[in-house]
């Protein structure tokens, strides 16, 4: 899906430009970079993180800036391939002059992009990207730069798990997982909660990107008696399993990382996709002051179809990343990346945010913002996630 607001993007840029000249910022901007897939299979969540970033960039600004500065993002489509992710690293913190990047998306991009972020002691927050071991690429250095505000893997595989086997029973369950640093280290993530409570998968089965026919991986977690599938992709690979099942009249639940709920997940298994349930850190649903003020300016700004946000949690995490950051920046008085990281690591008072409300979110051992008590399971009914009853 390939979602692309048209007047928000004036609108969001009008909105930023009357909030400096009302507060008579002259100063020179804090630039910000913006990583992530805004094309391709993953663009449901890159864009929606985006556009999450704007808003809040967009109010930030409109309030005064920080340090009396204007917030500037610096937007980049890393097309969800590592190779680019490199190239727009070196780009913005050497040519662009970036005090620090939001976003990563794909735990494969992050891996490979975040080195240079770290040698040049820039602060990142991925806002998305969930592969357990990146906050800990360079945890045993003095100075670790890397920072996150999602529901890592090993959240989410334990949730999965105790879905699986403890709430609903089941003792045989097959894993199938893209062939990707975040599919593999997932799948790796789901064994080892698994393993803890004494059961092995039945099967476990890899796919490729754009596969389009995944009967094979399917037969045999059926062969194996499988009365439930756990999955570790991105959409349009997950509505390949949602449909192939349907193929093969195999109705068994399908649980799996939070990326089932992705635009297009739900949208190309249509109603295969009914039923599947998946741990959320927000889900669009107005439950808050906070969480419907929002949602409610998302859609206005963006006009999604049928009022969805293609990727709500990475919407909302993007939004509190810009937060968190801006927090860091003004405790710090200072752009300096050295600086930002120790706010980070020490921020004073709440940060109010629609995932949730920060409060000492990081320590110097500890770069995870979200944890089991912020991680809820949504369950897509009608073409849509909701709370898991």
């Amino acid at each position: 899906m390939d979602f692309k607001p048209k007047a928000l993007v004036a609108g969001v840029v009008l909105g930023c430009s009357l909030g400096w000249s009302a507060a008579g910022m002259a100063a020179e901007p804090i630039r910000i970079g913006v990583a992530g897939p805004f094309t391709g299979g993953s663009a449901p969540m890159g864009v929606s993180m985006r556009d999450g970033v704007k808003l809040a960039v967009a109010e930030i600004n409109a309030k005064g800036g920080v340090l009396g500065r204007p917030l500037q993002m610096v937007e980049r489509d890393d097309e969800a391939k590592p190779e680019r992710g490199v190239q727009i690293a070196q780009e913005l913190i050497n040519k662009e002059k970036v005090v620090a990047t939001v976003g990563y998306i794909n735990t494969t991009v992050a891996l490979a992009s975040q080195r240079f972020y770290q040698q040049a002691r820039i602060p990142v927050l991925n806002n998305v990207a969930t592969g357990s071991v990146i906050t800990q690429q360079f945890a045993k250095q003095p100075e670790n730069y890397i920072f996150r505000n999602s529901a890592s893997d090993a959240i989410q595989s334990v949730m999965i798990v105790e879905e699986a086997v403890t709430r609903r029973g089941f003792k045989k369950v097959a894993i199938l997982a893209d062939s990707t640093s975040y599919g593999q280290l997932g799948r790796e993530d789901l064994e080892k909660a698994l393993e803890k409570k004494g059961i092995k998968p039945v099967a476990v089965e890899k796919y490729n990107l754009k596969d389009v026919d995944m009967t094979p991986q399917l037969l045999k977690a059926r062969q194996a008696g499988a009365e439930a599938v756990l999955t570790y992709g991105i959409g349009p690979e997950l509505a390949q399993i949602a449909n192939g099942m349907e193929k093969l009249n195999w109705k068994v639940p399908m649980i799996g990382s939070w990326t089932l709920a992705m635009a297009n997940f739900i949208d190309n298994a249509g109603k295969n996709a009914e039923g599947t349930r998946m741990p959320q850190a927000f889900i669009q649903e107005p439950d808050t002051p906070r969480r419907k003020a929002f949602i409610d300016a998302y859609v206005k700004a963006y006009n999604p179809p049928g009022g969805r946000m293609p990727s709500a949690v990475s919407a909302a995490q993007g939004y509190d990343s810009v937060y968190l950051l801006a927090a860091a920046i003004k405790q710090a008085g200072s752009t300096e990346g050295p600086k930002i990281r120790e706010a980070l690591e020490n921020l004073n008072g709440q940060v109010e945010g629609v995932v949730t409300t920060y409060n000492k979110p990081y320590s110097k051992t500890d770069h995870e913002a979200i944890n089991f008590e912020n991680t809820r399971f949504g369950e897509v009914r009608g073409g849509r996630v909701v709370l898991a009853k």
